[in-house]
């Protein structure tokens, strides 16, 4: 079952609407949908926020600590919380997804992910279900910091959101732990 939901992104309202923070938009929805505010936690290095989903309560959590530091923020909720890594779940933008495509997979290293890699080293384990949410890759020659820190097109916003939502539709059997049926559903998609 899953206990804690965190979002990857950059804090500061100028990567608000950008590519890389796909894993702060989602949770943003999700918050939305439950009419679930967001608190500041300095202790966590984050913003939290709860739902309920299917009689469980759920933690939502942002890191105010920039991608690639945001292992300090998990780590702190985790060890805070008691979770084990499989109650985890990250939800994080994908380059090697289009936009609009989204997956769940467990386990696996980071693939030059940053927020990934700090998660995992400092939960000390790989061992956390991962949704990815597609925002494909720059033209070739084009910086790829440049591009996930970058505003999508309109049509590439509006697919990333359409994903926003089929995933979101499937978050109920996550949080229970139906993740072979969704894994079945979303990737074959």
């Amino acid at each position: 079952m899953i206990k804690l939901i965190v979002g990857l992104g950059n804090p500061g309202r100028q990567y608000e609407k950008t590519r890389h923070n796909a894993g702060f938009l989602f949770l943003d929805s999700l918050a939305s949908d439950s009419n679930s505010s967001w608190v500041s936690e300095s202790g966590f290095d984050g913003q939290l926020a709860e739902i309920g989903v299917a009689g469980n309560k759920v933690l939502l959590l942002k890191p105010c600590t920039f991608m690639n530091r945001s292992g300090q923020s998990v780590g702190k909720v985790v060890r805070y919380y008691k979770l084990a890594p499989n109650e985890v779940l990250v939800v994080h933008d994908e380059l090697d997804f289009e936009p609009g495509i989204v997956k769940l997979k467990k386990d696996g290293g980071h693939a030059g992910h940053n927020g990934l890699r700090d998660i995992i080293a400092h939960l000390g384990v790989k061992e956390f279900y991962r949704l990815r949410i597609g925002i494909g890759r720059p033209l070739p020659g084009k910086a790829v910091a440049d591009y996930v820190l970058s505003t999508p097109s309109k049509n590439d916003w509006k697919l990333i959101l359409s994903a926003f939502d089929f995933a979101a539709s499937y978050i109920e059997q996550i949080v229970t732990g139906d993740m072979a049926v969704v894994m079945n559903k979303l990737n074959s998609k």
